[in-house]
């Protein structure tokens, strides 16, 4: 170890990340020659190739799938005794955030964020834009994303996630629709004109996938990509929306349970593990969970 350069380990960390030298070498802020060279003695110590160049990338190998998460364990141990020696004031702290996040978690998480941004940390901003979800974890290591909110379909060891959101699925129609004073059967429900919510042209959704174990498809007469638009057209027509109760809730909307089981919404918050020292990230996801907790159990008294 005391012959070990140990900036090789971030090298290591960097190219298993990137997998691609040239990006590697932007991210370390260093010459594509300095990561090959370094990729060189990291061979010689391991004895082995590490990565092999395909038209994929740079993969890994066994023996460095094997060392990569206690490589980058040891990394976010000295970065964690660096920043647990810094402090965070968010009453005079001035910084932004940088979230992935779908049109439905912007609905429903930054109208209660900001007025807690207004009361506890006025010089925080914050930024929000939806990343495919095969570039979170790229994104989050190298510290172009803080944050992301998603299903809990992300598997990574570099990356921590907790449960943030989870709510049951109602139909959201205006007050006085043509139905509103009768009992929502399912024979009910499907003869209603539907609202779907998408970015994408075609595909299923959770209640549909939800209604073809009963066999049945409800008629979808407008498709659009935001939740607000469809919230809108539903205060004016005799089309239905069926939502999480949470985004619901936001809107003059008559609320009816579904008569059929649809699997609850559940979104989690995500961030990079060099991120868990960190005092300002810290702030903001404690700050975030403890928002929600004490929604659902709001939402769970009602």
């Amino acid at each position: 170890m005391k012959k070990l350069d140990l900036n090789l380990f971030l090298v290591f960390d960097t190219i298993y990340t990137e997998r691609n030298l040239t990006q590697a070498a932007r991210t370390l802020a260093i010459t594509q020659p300095a990561v090959s060279n370094a990729l060189s003695r990291l061979r010689r110590v391991f004895n082995d190739e590490l990565f092999v160049r395909t038209s994929k990338g740079m993969l890994p190998t066994p023996v460095a799938d094997s060392i990569a998460q206690n490589i980058s364990a040891a990394l976010n141990l000295l970065n964690a005794s660096v920043l647990e020696r810094e402090e965070f004031d968010p009453r005079s702290a001035e910084r932004t955030y940088s979230f992935s996040m779908t049109d439905l978690a912007e609905a429903v998480i930054l109208p209660r964020l900001f007025p807690y941004f207004e009361t506890h940390a006025p010089g925080l901003s914050l930024q929000s834009y939806y990343t495919k979800r095969h570039e979170l974890v790229r994104q989050l290591s190298r510290g172009e994303l803080d944050f992301a909110v998603d299903v809990p379909l992300i598997e990574d060891a570099q990356v921590a996630h907790q449960s943030l959101i989870k709510e049951n699925y109602v139909c959201a129609m205006r007050p006085d629709h043509p139905l509103a004073g009768q009992n929502l059967t399912l024979d009910a429900y499907l003869a209603m004109s539907h609202i779907h919510v998408s970015s994408r042209r075609r595909g299923l959704g959770q209640v549909d996938m939800a209604l073809l174990k009963h066999q049945a498809e409800r008629k979808i007469q407008l498709r659009v990509q935001h939740y607000r638009v469809a919230a809108e057209v539903v205060s004016g027509t005799d089309l239905v929306l069926t939502v999480p109760r949470f985004l619901a809730d936001q809107y003059a909307l008559l609320l009816r349970p579904l008569p059929f089981e649809v699997p609850a919404l559940d979104m989690h918050l995500y961030w990079h593990r060099q991120s868990d020292s960190d005092p300002s990230h810290r702030w903001l996801r404690d700050s975030l969970i403890g928002l929600f907790r004490t929604h659902q159990l709001m939402t769970d008294l009602t």
